[in-house]
Formats: structure tokens, C-alpha cells, sequence
């Protein structure tokens, strides 16, 4: 029997992923990262973003004091999370973030990474078609994750020149609701941030994310603010321009007035605070919709924790003395790695966003750095495409600005969260990449 059409035989979703998974290059670079003893001709993958600096504060930790129960074998309190869990984190959150009512265990539903719980927002607010905006430059994952399987419509917002974190924002995120709409005829249902922001490493000040908040109160839609990064924040000592602005968690904020509060949800996890993307360990948060709780609890099942994450993020969150101690060391690493990376480009002439103070990424201006050492390089050329085929055939792996949807080509994401080893044959590489 001749062997079927592949296309026939998956759905048109599956074979557009699947189009596109093999002709994605990381899965390649994933199974060949760099070692200078044992694999020197690897790939140095500055791309994705992974926290590697405190591994071995938090490796030693764990190793001496995970000694799993049985009931971790088990379903135990659900797909939600266990009760001792959320108990914990509720107590851990409630003295970072400061919400201004204390968080509560039912308000909470635990996922297996933030990337379900982006997943279960889009699923509970927005219907197939309907509309969820999003800043430029956004985390290019925020794409997939909002739309892939669901099929809302992730709502590009363009700045044109000026700050996405800025004062102008909140009209920047009307004018491309209305224009969906109005082009559509379906609704915007939600606006999501990334608070820090990733990529460009900074935070929302606490005036615009009220005018964000009566933004989405004017036109009833819910605010997600995804706090992943929000214990990286670190002191920047080389640029202050724009001023660095403190973190202030959207649940510190006092919706009277200002928002429904059933409308305020945030999201958190352990994959970016603590280094440790494979314990895949994410919240949801939301503390006045009994609705969307309830709708969460019915689709837990899909993204049901494991019992070790579940415990190990307990046993790690439940010692404050330990926890204060990290978050303070990985704050100190991080401003003196950002510290590095920004005058290592500084001092090859590459321009880069300046005044971040949070999460792990430099923004930085390859394409232009590409072209004056390359002046013959012709006007219509691509240079994020050019400078992504260098760094590759340099075996070196940032995300271009595309992935991020750029309103400018040749902009890059390098992640710095590194040791300075790992981190300084990226850079090498990158230059050479650059000049070749």
C-alpha cells in the first residue's frame, strides 16, 4: 500500500506546526550546546531565556533536602495544585509583591510552567477570532501560546517611535483595539503584559498600568499581568537613561476606582526567578473572579503539576531565610552580568536600549552595526535575516527582533544570565559573526 500523504492525514493546525517545527533550528541547537572541553564546536545559545547563574546555590539546596512523602505518587489535592503549596506560595507572594488584599490558597491555580497558564487565560477570555492585545516588542512565545491552540487573535500594538512603556500607551492600546474591531467586527477580550518586560528588561511604571487598567475598565476587558521576572529586578550601574523604574506588582494597586477587579489577574512561576525552567511550576492568579477559578479547576487536569515540582517548589519557597538569601545574590549577579554585556557592546559600537533593571536581556541593534561595517550591503536586504544567518553560521544563538515583532529590523535579544565564561564565547562569537 502506498504510503499516505502526511498532509491528509493530520489536521491543517497539526501540519502547519509541524511545517514549522522542522523548520525551526532550535530543536538542533538545544541537543548541541557548547563546552569548551567537551563540545567546543557547539552552539553558544544566548537566545533562550535561562537564568544559569545561581544553578549551583540552588542545586545544592535541593540535593540535600528533597526526600519525597508517598502522597506525591498520588493525584493528591487535585490538578490545581496541592493545598500546602498554594498555602506557600500565597505567604511567599504576599511578601514580594504586596497585593493590596492579602492572596488567599483558592485564588490560586498551579500549572505545569507559565506557558500552560498563558494558554488557560487565552482559552477562558477569548473565543475563537476574538482579540488579545499585545505590546511591540512582545516575548515572541506569547504568539503561540495566546493563539496556537485556541485560536484567539494576539492584536499587535504599535508604538511608532515612542515608549511601550511610556506614558503614550494606553492610547497606543485603544487605538489598535478600536481599529480590530473595526476591521474584525469581533471583540478584544484581554490585554496582556509582560511586567518586567522581556525583552527590553524593564517595568511598567505604576501610573501607566492604571491607565492601562482603565483602559480595560472603559471597554470591559481583563488585564493579565505576567509577572514571571518580577524578583529579577537588580541595580543597573552604567546607564540611567531612561530613569529605572522600581517593580510594583499590578495586584499592589488598588483597583477602587479604577478597574473591577474581576478583570486584575497576574501570572508567576518558578522558571525565570529561580533559574529553573525544568521544574515547570507556574501560577495563576486571580483573586475576585470566582467564575474563572471554577473554569480553571474544570481544565486542570491538562496542565497538572507534577507531584516532585509541586513538592520541591514547597520545600524551596517555604524557607524564607533560604529564599532571601538567593533572590538577593541573583539580583547582584544579574546587574553585574548586565554590566558586562552592556559594555561589551557599548565598547564595539553597538547600539542598545538602555535603562534596564530587570529580567535578563539586552536589546541590542545588530542590523545597524551589521551595515556600517558592511556598507555595500544593499538598502533592501533584510538585515535581521542577514545577521540570524551569521550569528547561526558562527554557531551562536540570539532571537531576532522578528520573533519579538519589532516595529525595526535588526534588532536582537541577547540573554546575559550566564556564566561569564559561556557568556564571553557569545559575545567573541557575535562580533566575529558581525565583521565576517
Amino acid at each position: 500500500m502506498a504510503q499516505a500523504n502526511m498532509s491528509q492525514v493530520l489536521s491543517n493546525r497539526a501540519q502547519e506546526v509541524s511545517n514549522a517545527t522542522a523548520a525551526n533550528p532550535m530543536w538542533d541547537i538545544f541537543s548541541d550546546i557548547w563546552s569548551p572541553s567537551t563540545n567546543p564546536g557547539g552552539y553558544v545559545n544566548v537566545g533562550v531565556a535561562e537564568n544559569g547563574l545561581m544553578h549551583d546555590e540552588l542545586l545544592k539546596y535541593i540535593n540535600t533536602k528533597l526526600d519525597l512523602p508517598a502522597k506525591y505518587l498520588t493525584y493528591n489535592d487535585g490538578g490545581g495544585g496541592s493545598n500546602r503549596l498554594r498555602s506557600v506560595i500565597c505567604q511567599f507572594l504576599n511578601r514580594h509583591l504586596h497585593p493590596v488584599t492579602p492572596l488567599e490558597p483558592e485564588q490560586l491555580v498551579i500549572t505545569n510552567g507559565v506557558s500552560s497558564a498563558i494558554e488557560h487565560v487565552s482559552w477562558a477570555f477569548a473565543d475563537p477570532g476574538e482579540g488579545i492585545l499585545l505590546g511591540r516588542p512582545y516575548y515572541g512565545t506569547f504568539i503561540m501560546d495566546l493563539s496556537q491552540r485556541f485560536q484567539s487573535k494576539v492584536v499587535p500594538v504599535n508604538f511608532d517611535g515612542d515608549d511601550p512603556l511610556g506614558p503614550e500607551a494606553a492610547e497606543k492600546y485603544e487605538k489598535a483595539l478600536l481599529d480590530f474591531q473595526k476591521k474584525t467586527g469581533r471583540r478584544v477580550k484581554a490585554l496582556m503584559l509582560c511586567h518586567p518586560h522581556n525583552p527590553l528588561g524593564r517595568c511598567y511604571p505604576r501610573d501607566v498600568i492604571i491607565e492601562l487598567m482603565k483602559l480595560c475598565q472603559k471597554y470591559q476587558i481583563h488585564l493579565v499581568s505576567d509577572e514571571i521576572y518580577a524578583l529579577s529586578v537588580w541595580e543597573n550601574t552604567i546607564d540611567q537613561h531612561p530613569p529605572p523604574v522600581k517593580f510594583e506588582s499590578a495586584l499592589s494597586i488598588d483597583p477602587n476606582g479604577i478597574i473591577d477587579p474581576r478583570l486584575v489577574h497576574a501570572l508567576w512561576g518558578m522558571s525565570k526567578d529561580f533559574g529553573a525552567n525544568g521544574i515547570r511550576l507556574g501560577v495563576i492568579i486571580s483573586q475576585h473572579n470566582v467564575d474563572f477559578q471554577n473554569a480553571l479547576k474544570g481544565i486542570s487536569l491538562y496542565s497538572y503539576p507534577s507531584g516532585i515540582s509541586d513538592h520541591l517548589t514547597a520545600l524551596i519557597l517555604e524557607d524564607a531565610n533560604f529564599t532571601k538569601t538567593y533572590i538577593e545574590q541573583n539580583r547582584r549577579k544579574l546587574s553585574d552580568s548586565y554590566a558586562f554585556t552592556a559594555n561589551y557592546v557599548k565598547g564595539h559600537g553597538i547600539e542598545y536600549a538602555p535603562g534596564c533593571n530587570a529580567a535578563f536581556f539586552l536589546w541590542v541593534n545588530l542590523g545597524k552595526k551589521y551595515r556600517e561595517l558592511h556598507p555595500d550591503v544593499s538598502e533592501d536586504e533584510d538585515l535581521g535575516e542577514k545577521v540570524m544567518q551569521q550569528l547561526l553560521n558562527h554557531r551562536v544563538f540570539l532571537a531576532s527582533g522578528a520573533l519579538f515583532g519589532s516595529e525595526k529590523s535588526g534588532w536582537f535579544r541577547i540573554v546575559f544570565s550566564h556564566p561569564r565564561d559561556y557568556l564571553e564565547e557569545a559575545m567573541k562569537r557575535i562580533i566575529i559573526a558581525l565583521e565576517d
